[in-house]
């Protein structure tokens, strides 16, 4: 399967971790004596599920490895332009490709094992789209002080992952996606764009995961599906300066040579 790195983020001045940036791409962080970003690329290449990697936002310049073929393309303007170019890239690698493989550049403490178990997942479904969540206690459990944001389903208190497929063929760019591309870090937000009985039904808790993926595939006219991630480092994604921390202090320990 070939796997797509979305690393064009450059925080802005009013971005929390513009400090750590100062304008450069949030990709490139340093993070225990790698860029972030290398990471993400080091537990794809050792992926026995993963065959080809595409870096999109970032130059081939930039001194990063991958242990699988690796191509780059530069930043197409935002999010849904560059998660188009990744789905349009593949195709044309790939033709017979049933699915991509969608990660953010900034879940660092992921591993190749994780990887392979969240294709596996995948492989066993093959929806048009397969989206990632983990549930607050596993998060909770992992990454005590991560302070994310959670929503309260009737039978799940969930977050979002980074790590996500979709088939090629929804290369077609239709407006919703970038709406929910835009609202991606607010699932209420999210919701509202479905519908106001989607946002009512959220808001009151009476909706379980399944209702919420037979709706969300309904309005948008595709097979979706969410898998429950045992791992909470797909969602371990750093938007904070603690964040940062927290994940600088967890992969510092990976780092320390043995004797």
């Amino acid at each position: 399967m070939d796997a797509v790195i979305l690393a064009g983020s450059v925080p802005s001045y009013e971005d929390p971790l513009y400090l750590y940036t100062q304008g450069q791409a949030k990709a490139m962080i340093d993070i225990a004596g790698k860029p972030m970003v290398q990471w993400v690329l080091d537990a794809l290449g050792g992926a026995n599920d993963v065959d080809y990697v595409l870096v999109i936002g970032l130059n081939s310049d930039c001194d990063l490895t991958c242990d699988k073929p690796l191509h780059f393309i530069p930043d197409q303007g935002d999010l849904l332009q560059n998660a188009m170019a990744g789905l349009q890239y593949t195709r044309a690698r790939n033709p017979n490709a049933d699915h991509v493989l969608f990660t953010s550049s900034d879940i660092p403490t992921v591993t190749s094992e994780m990887i392979d178990w969240r294709i596996e997942q995948t492989q066993k479904h093959m929806q048009d789209i397969h989206f990632t969540v983990v549930e607050r206690q596993t998060m909770e459990t992992r990454f005590p002080d991560a302070n994310r944001s959670y929503v309260k389903l009737k039978d799940y208190e969930l977050c979002g992952g980074d790590l996500h497929f979709a088939r090629p063929a929804l290369v077609e760019e239709d407006e919703i996606w970038g709406r929910l591309i835009a609202a991606r870090k607010n699932a209420l937000k999210q919701a509202s764009l479905l519908g106001f009985d989607l946002l009512l039904l959220l808001l009151l808790g009476r909706m379980t995961l399944k209702d919420a993926e037979r709706r969300v595939s309904e309005r948008l006219g595709v097979n979706g599906q969410a898998c429950i991630s045992p791992y909470a480092e797909l969602a371990m994604d750093v938007d904070k300066p603690h964040q940062l921390e927290i994940v600088r202090q967890e992969l510092s320990k990976k780092s320390i040579p043995t004797t």
